[in-house]
């Protein structure tokens, strides 16, 4: 089984939306992510082993990123959810 925790930036965000069609895509991205954590894209450099997973809504690019880890089982841990501008810069701000 797959367990799945929120760093605060992520969990913050998450909360804050309204718009209930954005919540639930943000809840089957993180369903399709459980099922397979190697569907979002590696990055490389300040943020390698990060996955980064892409959501398109309303005209808008929403970004979602996490990292693996095991220990008795596998654990997604989310992040960072918001906009994709300035969204890894805020990424490797949080990681420092």
């Amino acid at each position: 089984m797959t367990e799945v925790r929120f760093l605060p930036p992520a969990l913050k965000y998450i909360k804050k939306i309204k718009d209930k069609r954005l919540k639930k895509l943000y809840q089957n991205a993180i369903d399709k992510i459980c099922e397979d954590h190697t569907i979002g894209q590696m990055k490389h450099g300040d943020l390698d082993g990060i996955y980064g997973y892409d959501i398109y809504y309303n005209r808008t690019n929403y970004e979602l990123s996490y990292k693996v880890e095991y220990q008795e089982n596998k654990i997604i841990v989310i992040i960072m959810a918001g906009t994709r501008e300035n969204f890894y810069e805020e990424l490797k701000r949080y990681m420092n």
